[in-house]
C-alpha cells in the first residue's frame, strides 16, 4: 500500500509547481481590475457623467405619445384589471380612485411613486410627469 501512495505524492507535487498561464492579450492585472470593475455608476443630477451620454441616446429620450405608453408599460395590467388596476376606459373606476386620491394629480403622484403592485412610473422608468399624466388621462378618460 505504501508503494502506491508514494507515486501519487510524487505526482501531486509536481502539479502544485506549475504556474496558471497568463492572458494572453492582457497582463494579469489588467485582467484583474476589468473583473473587479463596477457594472454600474451612480451619476448625480447636474454634474458630469461620463457614459451616460449613451444611456440616455439609447433610451430614446423627449416626450411619448399616451398610446405609445400604454402599449408598451400600462396594458399588461390595465387592459385586463389585473390585481385591481382599474381598467382602460373604465371611467367610473379611474373617477372613483381620483376622488379618494386628490383628482388627476393625486394618481398621478401614485403612480409616480408606485402603488399597490404597480412599480414605480408603472415600469415607465424613463417617462415625464407628463408623459404619465398624458397616459393617465387617455386609460382614465378624466381631464
Amino acid at each position: 500500500m505504501k508503494m502506491l501512495a508514494v507515486p501519487a505524492i510524487v505526482l501531486a507535487l509536481a502539479g502544485c509547481g506549475q504556474k496558471a498561464e497568463p492572458p494572453v492579450s492582457k497582463t494579469s492585472s489588467d485582467a484583474i481590475a476589468e473583473r473587479l470593475e463596477p457594472v454600474g455608476k451612480v451619476c448625480v443630477q447636474g454634474e458630469e457623467c461620463k457614459g451616460m451620454e449613451v444611456a440616455v441616446a439609447a433610451g430614446g429620450g423627449g416626450a411619448k405619445t399616451p398610446d405609445e405608453i400604454i402599449a408598451k408599460h400600462c396594458n399588461a395590467c390595465h387592459s385586463t384589471g389585473l390585481l385591481g388596476a382599474p381598467k382602460i376606459g373604465d371611467t367610473a373606476a379611474w373617477k372613483e380612485r381620483a376622488d379618494h386620491q386628490g383628482g388627476l394629480d393625486g394618481i398621478l403622484a401614485k403612480a409616480i411613486t408606485g402603488v399597490n403592485a404597480m412599480p414605480p412610473k408603472g415600469t415607465c422608468a424613463d417617462c415625464s410627469d407628463a408623459d404619465l399624466k398624458g397616459a393617465i388621462e387617455k386609460m382614465s378618460g378624466l381631464k
